[in-house]
């Protein structure tokens, strides 16, 4: 019994380590991202600039993120994570240079957040999809905790720290911290290796062309209905969630009085969130459906934006209050559903399908932006986490009482092989 469960765990090694690098990394990047926003906060208070720069940030997801999906199905995964690790570095470090010169700008932030947009898009599928061939398909919803308990953890650590870090230090000082850390995720790449997925026989004789491939993943999707009806709500609620976390620091400056202490507390009270939902998912594992745990999430979510955006200008405990409650809900909401296409979707379509459905799910978040800023700059700030709530509240319902949404995990299975490689 004891051997048979050593084989068991034998994939812990190899995944943990690579998955150790990338945790380093991602402190580095929770950092720089603290630091660049505090930065343009303080520098140009502009609800239009802060905004602008979330949409640089957005646009690779929505434009590119489709065929880098299906470049990773293509490609060695392991060496895709290690270049786009290396790619994001040089573009801090691009930044690092025009700080020490003195020369920096809100418009060079926007490259550097572009830049860092595209590495991710190859970075997160290849690393998304590797872990479904090389953790067990029974721990996917615990390891998909762990991953969210990591961004708690890294959500209390990195806007404390961060916080501290843009007081003591320059600029620079601090995003060379994200140089390092990326460093420090390429080198287990080096000595690990990532399995691939198997290809099916009538791709081995005739490839495919990366246009193909593409089309093959929209498919794909097309034909699982339920999957469709939730990208299509998470599309509209991005349309209004989003502008929200964007402008959160100008909520803190302005509504609150508070300054960079305020904003990394509300940040870490989320992060704190995070870290215990995460916790909860992987011991817990969520319902037998994971929609279910989904969409229950989503109402939580709903109620924590609300605290945030009605909480008057003495009550900043309440939008602590609201912050917990937002980062507890997101585990449970992005951590069943991408523990859900782990399971069910063919190991050789996930790139393509995880940057299908994430550039889907970004898609409104740009127009959402485009107009956040100039009307968040004439109405207020606190609308935005009113209609956020009032929609995650309205589509967890609709998922509730929808049954081709409720049942998604069933419709797959009905339809899988026929959709995947027709």
């Amino acid at each position: 019994m004891r051997d048979h469960e050593q084989n068991d765990n034998r994939w812990m090694v190899p995944f943990f380590t690579i998955w150790t690098g990338q945790a380093f990394s991602l402190l580095g990047s929770e950092l720089v991202q603290f630091a660049l926003i505090w930065w343009m906060t303080k520098t140009t208070g502009s609800a239009t600039v802060l905004a602008t720069a979330s949409l640089f940030g957005l646009l690779p997801q929505v434009f590119i993120g489709p065929l880098a999906g299906t470049l990773v199905d293509r490609w060695d995964r392991r060496r895709v994570m290690m270049g786009a690790d290396a790619v994001i570095a040089l573009a801090t470090g691009v930044i690092i240079f025009l700080n020490l010169q003195g020369v920096l700008q809100p418009w060079h932030i926007y490259g550097l957040m572009f830049v860092r947009a595209v590495g991710s898009m190859f970075h997160w599928p290849a690393m998304q999809a590797s872990t479904s061939l090389m953790v067990p398909k029974e721990h996917l919803t615990r390891v998909a905790g762990i991953n969210q308990t990591l961004n708690g953890i890294m959500g209390v650590l990195a806007p404390s720290l961060g916080a501290l870090l843009v007081e003591a230090l320059p600029l620079y000082n601090v995003l060379a911290i994200d140089v390092g850390t990326a460093m420090l995720a390429v080198v287990p790449l080096f000595f690990v290796a990532v399995p691939q997925p198997p290809r099916s026989v009538g791709q081995k004789a005739e490839p495919s062309s990366v246009w193909g491939d593409l089309v093959a993943g929209m498919r794909y999707v097309w034909h699982w209905p339920g999957l469709c009806m939730v990208l299509a709500m998470a599309m509209l609620f991005n349309l209004f969630s989003n502008p929200s976390f964007s402008l959160l620091p100008l909520w803190v400056t302005g509504h609150f009085k508070g300054g960079a202490a305020e904003f990394g507390l509300l940040q870490s009270v989320m992060g704190a969130g995070l870290l215990i939902g995460g916790v909860v998912l992987s011991v817990w594992g969520g319902f037998r459906r994971k929609i279910v745990t989904m969409f229950l999430g989503m109402i939580g979510l709903g109620i924590g934006k609300l605290l945030i955006g009605l909480a008057p200008e003495p009550a900043f405990r309440m939008a602590l209050v609201g912050s917990f409650v937002v980062g507890f809900m997101v585990p449970m909401i992005d951590g069943s559903l991408f523990a859900m296409l782990q399971a069910l979707v063919d190991p050789e379509m996930q790139g393509r399908v995880f940057m299908l459905t994430l550039s889907l799910v970004k898609a409104a978040a740009p127009l959402g932006l485009a107009i956040a800023g100039p009307l968040a700059d004439r109405f207020g700030i606190g609308l935005w986490f009113i209609l956020a709530a009032a929609v995650c509240g309205i589509f967890a319902l609709v998922g509730f009482v929808w049954p081709v949404i409720l049942h998604l995990e069933d419709g797959r299975l009905d339809v899988g092989h026929e959709s995947g490689r027709g």
